[in-house]
Formats: C-alpha cells, structure tokens, sequence
C-alpha cells in the first residue's frame, strides 16, 4: 500500500509539472468566465444569424482566429462577410476586386484600406472572392463621424447630398448616451470629452448596424469584423441591430490581452458571448 501511494504521488508530481509546463498564446471563455473550447465556441455560432466578432485591431491570434472561424463555419453555413476595415463608399471598389474587375493593386488605389490590409484583412477578403461570397463595407466614412464631433451631433449631416447619404445610417439617428460603453468614453476622455464626440462613434455603431442589417439574408450567416469596443458589453452595434430586429439570433466575441491566460479577469467577464484571452507577450501585427 506504501508503494502504492509513492507510485500515486509520483504521478500527481509529474502532472503538476507538464501542467506547469504547458503554454498557449490564448485561451477562449464563455461569458462567465468559463474556459471553453474551439469546437464549442464553433458549435455555438453555427447557429447564430449574425456574429460580431471583435478584435484588437493588431492581435495576430485575433486575426488567425477570424479566419479560422470563417473557414470552419463555412463548411456548413452559406456566409455573408463585412467589416469595419473598409467604409460604405468603398464598396463598388471592393466589389470590382471581388468579382476580378480590378486586381489588389487596383483596391489598393481605389479604396482607403488600413495600414495593416495585407497582413490582417486581405486573407478574409480573399477567402470571399476565393468562395463568391459577399464581403460588405459597413463602416461610415471617416469624414462624416469627424463632421459629426466638430460640427455639431447629427444634425451636421443633414447637409449632406443625397448621394453621400447613402453610406450612412438613415437619419435621424436613434442615440443613447447614457448606455455605458458611451459613458465610458466620456470618463476616459475627460476634459476632453463631449456628447458630440460620443455620437461620432454612435453614427459609426449605427452605419455599421444598418450595412449589416440591409446586407443580411435570411439563412445565412453574417460574420462581421470590428473593433471590439463597438460591440463590448452586447452595446454598440449591437444596440442598433436589436432595435432594428431582435428575432435574429446574434453572437459576440471579443479579444482581451492578459499576463496570464490561465484565468480571466473579473473585469473581462460579461463583454461577450465568448472571450478570447490572448498573452500580452504574443506577437502584435503592428
């Protein structure tokens, strides 16, 4: 029996030893904070009608996943692509490069793509022109969210053309300033801060919400890609979304950076369906 518990502790050493020896980049949680696996997290979105999927803008595991994510569920879903990388008015040029029209130089000329395009978003653009799926701009111009916080809130828009309307969200624009995100942002902000700066990124939010919802089929999956802030806390994006249908089935997921992976922190529970919790010392894209 002696020899027995030596032969159990050795065991339990050895272990506790590989245990302490494993490393991983990240780790996925469910909204209370639970570990949970890829395959769970997948089996879960498989059934959602629209999925936000927020990232930090240079998380290389973020970027990975968002394509992973994509690939997997498109074995068994018909996809619907969008992202906030790209803006309403740049769509008939990304549309010419999906459909062969123009080729990468070609976008690279004709739309207002990010600094970090080639490395982080150019494979999901080109997994949909690979696949003849839709990819959609849905963000509002830059432009006109700065119009909005220097000009004076919505109403700056209302001078807009008919045309240049087109890429926005229709006006008027429902507006919370009290959801929290947006609260947040005053706090962070403070002296600095003001209501017309909060409705900057509201008309962003809600351009973004509408793009998905105009673009969305039913039964198909929408996968869109965005900061994570604009859908953090089931707001943002979100917010939009609902109040337009709330029937659909929607699914968030964020990207938090920790020291350590192991177990997420109180303050990163509750930002979305699942959260991905990537090493602060793993590779940044820029």
């Amino acid at each position: 029996m002696k020899k027995f518990y030596s032969i159990l502790l050795g065991l339990l050493l050895t272990a506790s030893i590989l245990k302490a020896q494993e490393k991983s980049p990240y780790m996925i949680y469910n909204a209370k904070g639970k570990k949970v696996s890829y395959k769970k997290m997948l089996k879960t979105l498989e059934k959602a009608d629209i999925i936000l999927f927020g990232e930090e803008h240079n998380s290389a595991i973020a970027h990975w996943l968002q394509y992973e994510v994509c690939k997997d569920l498109g074995k068994s879903r018909e996809l619907i692509l969008g992202a906030e990388m790209f803006e309403a008015d740049n769509q008939e040029s990304l549309d010419d490069f999906l459909s062969g029209q123009i080729d990468q130089k070609g976008l690279d000329t004709l739309a207002r793509l990010w600094n970090n395009y080639k490395t982080d978003y150019a494979p999901l653009v080109n997994f949909a022109k690979d696949n003849n799926l839709p990819f959609i701009a849905t963000n509002v111009p830059r432009k006109f969210a700065s119009k909005v916080y220097k000009e004076g809130g919505f109403e700056a828009l209302e001078s807009l053309s008919e045309h240049e309307k087109s890429w926005i969200a229709p006006l008027p624009v429902a507006f919370d300033a009290n959801l929290p995100g947006y609260q947040n942002m005053l706090r962070m902000m403070g002296d600095h801060g003001s209501v017309d700066m909060v409705k900057a990124q509201a008309i962003k939010d809600a351009t973004m919400a509408y793009f998905i919802s105009k673009n969305y089929q039913q039964g198909k999956l929408f996968i869109h890609y965005n900061g994570a802030y604009h859908s953090n806390n089931y707001e943002g994006i979100l917010w939009y979304l609902k109040n337009d249908d709330s029937s659909r089935v929607y699914r968030t997921i964020s990207t938090v950076t920790q020291q350590d992976v192991y177990e997420l922190k109180e303050e990163h529970k509750q930002l979305a369906d699942f959260i991905i919790c990537v090493d602060e010392d793993m590779t940044k894209t820029y």
